[in-house]
């Protein structure tokens, strides 16, 4: 019998890399799906609301393994509205898919449900594995993804599984060539001569290549041992004007314009966005990942850098 994985909002970027994935590897795959329609050869989709449990709950008794991807996108203006919506789309999921798990007869072996590397204070210092600090800035201009962060990872840690090893996904950038994906925004900017510093250009980034983000996925269902909070992160964050300097000599591109941060600002408000997505530093490790073996196969940004171009190029 083929193990079965649940990808749950996993009509997304994130979750057609790892329906790819573990299509691969012989796993049936089920996606719960709003708006349910063939995409993906192999890939059964089922509907769900999101919100209350119904007849999808079904596909999760004798799952192998239950991943939580939903989650509105935070590259928005925080309006009320717009909060309200990013809150409730990770919260409300998380909420039925646990009343789900606790009714299954055979509930999935384990659940990874996404949270975010953003859930760390922004520092400039050592980098945070999953013992690092929690807490917005000073400056509290990441206050609602830390409030959002927290109150996810709340509803995840008050579900009544005790037969499901619970797993949090806390995610630094995943670097990949599909649509939603950083990467192909970063080599068109440098592309165009605004592959400069963004801001100060001190603030760290935490990255993780899409091939090691799904490998990673796999390590953490196969690894019983491992529960609770797992950074995914490559071990190796960096400022932002690094990696500027990285995908500029990548591109064969010899000068960006910088972005001073009143810049940024201007055009965030334009672009429907916010700033802090940009200027938080970000300096995530993966302690337990590492811990436990896991071998990333992209440690370094130059060399994921290197390889996600020539797949855009090809």
């Amino acid at each position: 019998m083929k193990r079965r994985i649940i990808l749950a909002g996993g009509s997304g970027f994130l979750g057609r890399l790892l329906a790819a994935h573990f299509l691969k590897e012989n796993w049936e795959v089920v996606v719960l799906t709003r708006q349910p329609k063939p995409r993906t050869a192999g890939v059964r989709e089922v509907a769900w609301d999101g919100e209350t449990v119904g007849a999808w709950a079904a596909e999760l008794d004798g799952a192998t393994a239950l991943i939580n991807l939903a989650g509105r996108s935070v590259d928005c203006r925080y309006t009320a509205a717009n909060r309200r919506l990013i809150m409730d789309s990770r919260v409300n999921p998380t909420r039925a898919l646990g009343a789900a798990v606790a009714r299954c007869v055979r509930p999935p072996r384990v659940w990874l449900n996404s949270s975010t590397a953003t859930i760390y204070r922004h520092t400039f210092g050592p980098a945070w594995d999953e013992s690092g600090e929690i807490g917005a800035t000073r400056e509290a201009q990441d206050e609602f993804s830390i409030e959002v962060a927290t109150a996810w990872e709340r509803e995840f840690n008050e579900a009544a599984t005790p037969r499901t090893r619970m797993v949090l996904l806390r995610s630094a950038m995943v670097l990949g060539r599909g649509a939603n994906s950083v990467f192909p925004v970063l080599r068109r900017l440098v592309r165009f001569g605004l592959g400069g510093r963004m801001g100060s250009g001190r603030q760290f980034v935490s990255w993780i290549h899409a091939e090691d983000f799904c490998r990673a996925i796999e390590f953490l269902i196969a690894h019983d041992e491992l529960s609770g909070p797992v950074n995914l992160a490559a071990p190796n964050p960096l400022p932002n004007a690094e990696m500027m300097r990285v995908m500029r000599g990548v591109c064969g591109v010899p000068f960006g314009l910088p972005a001073a941060e009143w810049m940024l600002e201007a055009g965030a408000f334009f672009l429907r966005t916010e700033t802090e997505l940009i200027i938080k530093s970000r300096r995530v490790v993966p302690g337990k990942m590492s811990a436990e073996g896991f071998e990333f196969r992209f440690s370094h940004f130059r060399a994921a850098a290197d390889d996600l171009s020539a797949k855009l190029a090809e």
